[in-house]
């Protein structure tokens, strides 16, 4: 089967590797420094209970080359779905089903609105922690990896039945759902709900629930996604409330929710398609959604700081052990006006050899939080 991966970060290039390991052809469209990565040293794929394997995977960043296909996974980011929305396009002109694995329950209509044939769409998603440890090299942390498909109209068609058997075939938990809708809305209340609560408590969950008012925190977001869901026609169950509490209660007590590190991390995050599209559901059924509301007000980007008269402040962070030089500066940049200094001492944790990227060092998190200019003094060792 010729399978094209249309996003290959961790998740796309995780389930794209599994399916060329069982024998499909697969092509990753890619970019930067992880398609050179792929094209030189192949892909890498890692897991809790087994060795990791290279397979043999195509890799293009020119739409061009991307031939026919039987099915398409897309796996890229809400924030970034209007640039490959072209590319998607084009594969599913070419006669390849679109399976979509991202956050949120309006992927189908974005998609649509971007020209992507209705008929081309499966609804998608997937349950799995997978991280890319460094460009080409994904690495499953979960012991879990469930994919659900299933067409809009319930119907239990020759290729949504051919998707699944791929999936189940590479080591996936993988069926055929007969109500996609309302497994996508489960899926999104889960961690739409994680995401408004631990991004309020800027909290792992663990802390979270323990709290008696960071539970009703919790039970409120919860409560609130259900009741939106409802007015628009979704038949969650009845216990939808107590069982989505019952998965929380089961997370690992220091687990984080992929939207806190986003906004621990500074870079964009899915807050649109989260509690910002619970917001603008209750507004549009007349429905209360205090929480999200919330969230969505004090998480966005206007709640961050920014510099200057005029524009965004860009911080960037480099690896650790480099030495860069500036060769060029182009467009209307300014340097950022000056900020209280704070001196950070201390070992290899101050310092960021442990942080997964440089911007979650802890003195680089602190230090955005703050408004303040970091001099990181961290020294791996001893500290002496």
């Amino acid at each position: 089967m010729k399978i094209v991966v249309l996003g290959a970060g961790a998740v796309g290039a995780y389930y794209g590797g599994q399916l060329a390991r069982v024998g499909h052809e697969v092509t990753c469209f890619a970019r930067g420094a992880n398609l050179t990565a792929i094209r030189e040293r192949g892909l890498e794929i890692r897991m809790p209970e087994d060795a990791a394997f290279r397979p043999r995977v195509a890799a293009t960043d020119r739409v061009e080359e991307l031939g026919p296909a039987e099915f398409a996974i897309l796996a890229v980011k809400s924030y970034s779905l209007a640039d490959i929305a072209p590319v998607v396009r084009r594969v599913a002109e070419q006669g390849a089903a679109i399976v979509p694995f991202l956050n949120g329950v309006e992927t189908a209509e974005q998609l649509a609105g971007f020209g992507i044939p209705r008929a081309a769409l499966l609804g998608g998603l997937t349950q799995i922690s997978v991280v890319r440890v460094q460009p080409g090299v994904v690495e499953r942390r979960s012991p879990f990896q469930l994919v659900i498909v299933g067409e809009f109209d319930g119907r239990a068609t020759d290729r949504v039945t051919r998707v699944a058997a791929a999936f189940r075939e590479a080591g996936a938990d993988a069926r055929v759902s007969n109500r996609i809708l309302v497994d996508l809305w489960q899926k999104f209340g889960f961690i739409t709900t994680l995401a408004a609560a631990c991004g309020l408590a800027r909290s792992p969950v663990g802390p979270l629930r323990a709290d008696p008012l960071g539970r009703r925190l919790l039970d409120r977001a919860i409560r609130e996604v259900v009741a939106v869901a409802r007015s628009r026609g979704i038949p969650l169950p009845e216990d939808e409330v107590t069982r989505v509490m019952g998965v929380i209660d089961g997370l690992p007590a220091g687990m984080k929710p992929s939207f806190l590190l986003d906004l621990e991390s500074g870079g964009p995050t899915e807050l649109g398609v989260l509690s910002g599209a619970v917001s603008r559901f209750a507004d549009q059924a007349g429905v209360e959604a205090p929480v999200h509301d919330t969230a969505t007000v004090c998480l966005g980007d206007r709640a961050r700081p920014v510099s200057g008269a005029g524009g965004d402040r860009a911080i960037v962070y480099l690896p650790e052990g480099m030495r860069p030089e500036i060769v060029e500066v182009r467009g209307d940049v300014e340097p950022a006006p000056p900020q209280p200094r704070w001196v950070v001492y201390g070992d290899s944790v101050a310092e960021g050899w442990i942080a997964s990227v440089p911007g979650l060092a802890w003195p680089a998190i602190a230090g955005r939080a703050h408004g303040l200019d970091v001099v990181n003094m961290g020294y791996a060792g001893a500290a002496r």
